[in-house]
């Protein structure tokens, strides 16, 4: 079984891929452009790929491919539907790093809600060692107890979300963008209601043609002026442009962003152009990035090989 792994450094190099050779005689590339993807794997029978196209173009001359391991949730990377006309299987892996974005949603929240930026560079400047009383706090904040917490996209992440919100006092209400959602646990509310009344809004969903820029202009000027906005999802979900002018216009309070429209995020993306971390926070495509949640994507990876080699079907998206 000839194995190619696309995009080692997807996973960190602090993180092994080495038990997927076990599967079989493996080439690994640490990165992959995508005019390299066909050569590559023209003579491979399993790929292993997080980002680089995936469709009849740089597949065709791959004659022997039988898998396709994603080292991701998303896999809008691939033409399933081509893949599927192959007789090429797609596999992702699944509930890995629910735990990391999870977390990563509410250190962005409470970063922005919390003004932690402008407090941490008061300390280190010298002012509150100047200043005559014990405390300073003219960026006030408010609290996470009694304010409504919106999701959209309520899987396995979105519920983590929802759980820990709870925790902290919210409640908690979710669109379904498919309207198929079997979630009962919380309160579901369309969309508008959504944005109206909740004062976090944290995004879980795929990208799809549902979801792209689901999130734009008419959408943030509708939400409260004092909300805070949460994207761990796919950046096209968002619309970069809109969000801009909702930041710098006031529409609402401010955004954490774990992913933007393009990727890496473009100098002529307009939001570089904040720079008021009281107000944005963008960190590059890691919330799902914690060294244990990284390890289980390559533990899951290779179960997934193992499965297919076995004949089972095992986290296939394109059945």
């Amino acid at each position: 079984m000839k194995i190619v792994i696309l995009e080692r450094n997807s996973v960190g190099t602090d993180v092994s891929v080495d038990s997927i050779s076990e599967y079989g005689e493996t080439t690994v590339y640490r990165n992959t452009t995508a005019e390299d993807v066909a050569e590559r794997i023209k003579d491979a029978q399993i790929i292993v790929a997080n980002k680089v196209p995936l469709n009849e173009s740089t597949l065709k001359d791959a004659k022997d491919v039988k898998l396709i391991c994603e080292f991701a949730t998303g896999y809008d990377n691939v033409d399933l539907n081509y893949c599927k006309s192959r007789g090429i299987k797609v596999a992702n892996v699944v509930n890995y790093s629910t735990d990391a974005v999870a977390q990563h949603t509410f250190a962005m929240c409470l970063y922005i809600l919390e003004k932690l930026r402008h407090y941490d560079e008061y300390v280190k400047s010298g002012e509150y060692a100047a200043q005559d009383r014990f405390s300073n706090f003219d960026l006030p904040y408010t609290e996470l107890a009694g304010k409504t917490w919106g999701i959209i996209g309520m899987g396995n992440i979105g519920k983590k979300v929802a759980e820990i919100a709870k925790a902290f006092g919210c409640r908690v209400i979710f669109y379904s963008v498919t309207g198929r959602s079997s979630c009962t646990e919380y309160e579901r509310v369309d969309f508008d209601t959504l944005l109206k009344e909740s004062d976090f809004l944290s995004l879980h969903c795929p990208l799809s043609d549902i979801t792209r820029n689901l999130i734009n202009l008419d959408a943030l000027k509708k939400m409260k002026k004092t909300a805070i906005l949460l994207n761990v999802a796919r950046g096209p979900v968002v619309n970069d442009e809109d969000l801009y002018t909702a930041l710098t216009e006031n529409y609402i309070l401010g955004a954490g962003l774990d992913v933007t429209g393009t990727e890496p995020m473009k100098d002529s993306n307009p939001l570089s152009r904040i720079k008021d971390s009281n107000r944005l926070i963008i960190t590059p495509h890691m919330a799902w990035a914690s060294i244990e949640a990284r390890t289980r994507c390559v533990s899951e990876t290779c179960k997934n090989i193992e499965a297919f080699l076995k004949g089972e079907d095992r986290n296939i998206v394109n059945r």
